[in-house]
């Protein structure tokens, strides 16, 4: 073996910025890459179908492969420049077929899609109210908008409508941008009459489906009427791959192309992640058992929440997403560390994640948990939460 003569150095780092990591260090918040244990019963993934191991998406995205033969394996730059390719404008077709909608645009990733709409939407003379517990991408697009933005309190329409009242006729256009399911809570918004709202004061509604699709239903929220300005659909969560679709008018379809940046000025999606993403779309519409699976394991979770009495911790959510707020970064880590050391892979929540106090477990279900391994979480973690309030 021949010696290892690369030289080595110690690279340079700005001392304002060791200080930032440096006092994450000592509030125990810094966060750290860990290579996930497959020995670990998976309760922490947002692979809810069990996609991600799924053979039979895996022979239907080589048939796509094989389909469009011709193509090349890498996109080869920007879908304005060299990326554009047959299948993703086919793939593109199809999801407005699945969707029901008028047009579809793909994203390389769900915060690619939300940061490249909202930035692109937003102008100095609009309005954007958005849930105060919307996803990092979204306050992300909305801060390198123009728009001014207000937050409403967490799935609470009388305020939302409220500031409607308040702002009515003051801005151009108004948006009211919210998540179906949210990521952290695993709570639902109550999206008919969010439409119903909007629809009364004449603003435009921006839904983020990336944790309701294939957990609350296997296609989102329909919007038929064509109520809905934009949804967004994402492939990393129930379709266990990567990447994301907006969904909405050809004129918005028009419009991204056109000003949304992290579409314009990115390399676009390789034939190997478009033929995995419409694969698996392929094998949610023409099957059931592992949707229907999730949705039973869904119930399960909450009449075993019950039956160990642990309802007071636990946010009320329909999804796959079961949230369990103990309180204090160093509680959580402790009682995800006693979880993992008996087989389950649990994640703490923690702190500036969620708010300070509101630190969490962070249960996510799957198709292919078993009802012996949630009964066993449960009653472990109803061990572990009664010994944490007694020291």
């Amino acid at each position: 073996m021949k010696p290892n003569t690369t030289q080595t150095y110690k690279a340079i780092f700005p001392a304002s910025l060791k200080k930032k990591l440096s006092q994450r260090q000592e509030e125990g918040t810094l966060r750290i890459l860990k290579l996930n244990d497959s020995q670990l019963i998976d309760f922490s993934s947002n692979d809810y179908l069990g996609f991600s191991k799924n053979q039979f998406i895996s022979e239907f995205a080589l048939d796509k492969i094989n389909e469009y033969s011709s193509e090349l394996h890498g996109a080869t730059g920007s879908r304005l420049l060299a990326g554009n390719y047959d299948m993703i404008e086919d793939f593109e077709f199809y999801l407005e077929q699945y969707y029901n909608t008028e047009a579809a645009t793909v994203f390389n990733s769900g915060y690619d899609a939300n940061l490249g709409l909202i930035s692109a939407i937003a102008q100095r003379q609009d309005l954007i109210l958005y849930d105060e517990l919307s996803h990092a991408s979204i306050r992300d697009g909305i801060a390198l908008g123009k728009a001014k933005a207000y937050k409403f309190q967490h799935n609470d329409l009388i305020d939302l409508e409220q500031k409607l009242a308040k702002f009515k006729d003051q801005f151009e256009t108004t948006y009211v941008i919210t998540e179906h399911v949210f990521s952290m809570d695993g709570d639902s918004a109550n999206v008919d009459t969010l439409v119903r709202l909007c629809d009364k004061y004449g603003v435009f509604l921006i839904l983020d489906e990336a944790h309701s699709v294939g957990t609350i239903s296997k296609k989102g929220c329909i919007d038929f009427d064509g109520k809905l300005f934009a949804r967004i659909i994402t492939f990393g969560k129930s379709f266990g791959s990567h990447g994301a679709a907006v969904l909405g008018s050809e004129e918005l379809k028009q419009y991204l192309i056109n000003f949304a940046k992290s579409f314009i000025y990115t390399t676009a999606p390789s034939v190997e992640t478009t033929a995995r993403n419409w694969a698996a779309h392929l094998y949610l519409e023409s099957n059931s058992k592992e949707f229907e699976a999730l949705r039973l394991n869904i119930k399960y979770f909450q009449e075993q929440i019950k039956t160990h009495n642990l309802s007071e911790f636990f946010i009320e959510s329909l999804s796959a997403i079961q949230s369990c707020v103990i309180g204090g970064n160093e509680k959580v880590k402790s009682i995800s560390r006693q979880l993992q050391q008996e087989g389950f892979d649990v994640r703490p929540i923690l702190s500036p994640t969620v708010p300070k106090g509101k630190e969490r477990l962070r249960f996510c279900l799957h198709s292919f948990n078993s009802e012996k391994e949630i009964k066993m979480l449960l009653t472990s973690l109803a061990t572990y939460l009664i010994q944490n309030e007694n020291d």
